[in-house]
């Protein structure tokens, strides 16, 4: 029993000894391991710019000097001209020769067109042969009456010597008379001569066409060899002018705005203007009248826009966007306003927006834009000047949450 037992007591386990793990060393390996696994994953997706240009938002006034002030009213329209005219002759005539094209500018009186004038040129020959004829009987009579005149002064002194009679003194003094009232007549029938002439030339001049006042053309509407007609005579094979004529100083704006918002337009309010073949322009501009009638179709009241700038990018018809700005007041007056370079505002879609560098993040902005000045951007909300942010580069992707290092700041 008693080796029994001390057989069963070497079997038993010493629980105060502690149990030996040869392979416990590898455990803070691969803790070490996978810290650096994770810290390179990390670093791969928060791989920083290596550079980027940088630029800090100047400040700028709103409200002074043409700066963007508070929109209350967005619209739509047209660029219309206010000076427009299809240029045509007076009558009925063949173009023999067309002096313009589109595009041509032209002044006032300039010569557009001639139509053919060889019936009209005939007329007035005869009309100036007729003159000339009633010319020279003029000159006849004259010659006659002043011959009379001096018979019956003879005639009047031998009367009082008693050598001609009274009966014959009365016969020359008739004669005199006469002469006179013949000369009379033919002086009336030199007028109307005259007269006839003088229509005629005014009809052989309607024959050239002529610009009535100085712009551009912008419509060649006849060719040598067509009919034209001012009553458009023929039916469709006749023209009605030869060229449409455009008055570039008096292009402005219309819009049709909606008559529940007709009461923020005023005359004389401040507005701007952009095309839409130039999104990126502003251009000031002011109420010239609220056309003072309502299209019951369209439920709009007509406005009247004036251009503050002339530039040779606005044309007829052309699509135009139109903000009517509230009235300026003190506040406004100092509130500053941030300026961007125009290459630093990104453009998706209808957004405009920035990447602000802050503290080495880059952080997507969207702005609300207002005008541009110099290449100048000014952001009316979205950006505070002293801010600074990245100017795009070619193969440059940014992204919201990025990290910029090396900074390279253009102040």
């Amino acid at each position: 029993m008693n080796e029994k037992s001390a057989l069963l007591g070497q079997l038993k386990i010493n629980r105060e000894e502690p149990v030996s793990d040869e392979r416990a060393w590898l455990w803070p390996i691969v803790v070490l391991v996978l810290g650096m696994g994770v810290l390179l994953v990390f670093l791969w997706v928060r791989e920083p710019i290596a550079s980027a240009r940088l630029v800090t938002a100047s400040a700028a006034i709103a409200g002074s000097a043409g700066q963007a002030r508070a929109t209350v009213l967005d619209a739509s329209g047209y660029v219309v001209a206010r000076r427009q005219a299809t240029v045509s002759a007076e009558m009925t005539g063949r173009v023999s020769e067309v002096l313009v094209e589109e595009g041509m500018q032209v002044k006032q009186g300039q010569v557009l067109a001639h139509l053919d004038a060889a019936n009209a040129q005939a007329q007035l020959a005869l009309a100036r042969a007729r003159e000339a004829a009633a010319a020279a009987v003029v000159g006849e009579i004259d010659v006659l009456a002043r011959e009379a005149a001096q018979r019956l002064r003879r005639g009047a002194k031998l009367n009082a010597q008693g050598v001609l009679s009274t009966a014959e003194l009365e016969a020359v003094q008739a004669e005199v008379d006469g002469l006179q009232a013949r000369q009379l007549r033919v002086q009336r029938e030199l007028e109307v001569a005259t007269s006839a002439r003088l229509v005629q030339q005014q009809f052989v001049d309607d024959h050239v066409i002529r610009a009535p006042f100085s712009g551009v053309v912008t419509v060649k509407a006849a060719q040598p060899g067509e009919m034209i007609s001012p009553m458009s005579a023929g039916g469709s094979f006749t023209r009605t002018g030869v060229a449409t004529l455009v008055d570039m100083d008096s292009l402005e704006v219309e819009v049709d705005v909606n008559e529940n918002f007709i009461n923020r337009v005023l005359a004389g309010q401040a507005a701007t203007a952009r095309l839409n073949a130039y999104p990126d322009w502003t251009i000031p501009a002011e109420v010239i009248a609220v056309v003072p009638a309502a299209d019951r179709s369209k439920a709009t009241v007509k406005v009247r826009i004036g251009l503050l700038e002339q530039d040779q990018r606005v044309l007829p018809d052309m699509g135009v966007r139109v903000a009517f700005l509230d009235g300026e007041d003190e506040e406004a007056g100092t509130l500053a306003k941030a300026m961007i370079p125009v290459e630093a505002v990104i453009r998706e879609n209808q957004t405009a927006l920035v990447f602000v560098w802050n503290n080495g993040v880059l952080e997507r902005r969207a702005l609300s834009l207002g005008a541009v000045q110099s290449g100048q951007q000014q952001v009316l909300a979205g950006l505070l000047p002293g801010e600074s942010v990245v100017v795009p580069e070619p193969g440059l992707a940014l992204s919201d949450g990025m990290r910029l290092n090396n900074r390279e700041d253009d102040r």
